[in-house]
């Protein structure tokens, strides 16, 4: 499942679930509709972890969890953690990133 944070929570739910992986985006990007659902193919895939678009404009302090120069910017934490992050628009560079942090 996929969820759009509607506050600036986003710490909370990386501290409350074992894998996450975060797209940051914006209304206006492009590439972030793109690659939505394509995130939202991964969640289904993926029932264990917790998938998350956050708003880069509208949660500044979720925004504060990752570098978000350029969207969209997918970043995964583990246990808490920052793990690592991606900017693309390649659904094979933010699968590569997923597996990277599931594999664990």
């Amino acid at each position: 499942m996929i969820q759009e944070l509607e506050q600036d929570n986003l710490a909370d739910i990386v501290s409350d679930n074992n894998t996450v992986v975060v797209q940051f985006s914006a209304t206006w990007c492009g590439n972030c509709r793109i690659m939505k659902p394509k995130m939202k193919r991964l969640a289904s895939e993926l029932e264990d972890v917790a998938f998350v678009i956050a708003d880069a404009e509208k949660f500044p302090e979720s925004r504060k969890l990752a570098t978000v120069d350029n969207l969209p910017t997918f970043a995964t934490y583990k246990n808490g953690a920052f793990v690592n992050q991606v900017q693309t628009n390649k659904f094979d560079s933010l699968k590569d990133l997923v597996n990277e942090v599931t594999s664990n």
